[in-house]
């Protein structure tokens, strides 16, 4: 059986590892729970990174503009 993400958006907090001198912070976008959120962007970003839910929210029309769809994940900070 498939997994619900739900129709909710969760931003999350992404922050590099520390190679080069301090960690860089990322912000990203999962139309998913904020439970599952973090897993899936971290299943997008390398390994050592670490993510967190974000305390922020997106509108509805933010939520509207980007389209995506229930699982997907995507960075804002590019």
């Amino acid at each position: 059986m498939g997994q619900s993400f739900g129709s909710q958006f969760t931003l999350v907090q992404v922050a590099t590892d520390n190679l080069a001198g301090l960690p860089k912070k990322q912000l990203w976008v999962a139309a998913a729970k904020p439970d599952q959120a973090v897993t899936l962007v971290l299943c997008a970003v390398p390994v050592g990174w670490t993510a967190t839910v974000a305390a922020e929210h997106l509108t509805p029309e933010q939520e509207t503009i980007l389209n995506l769809q229930p699982g997907e994940v995507r960075e804002l900070t590019k």
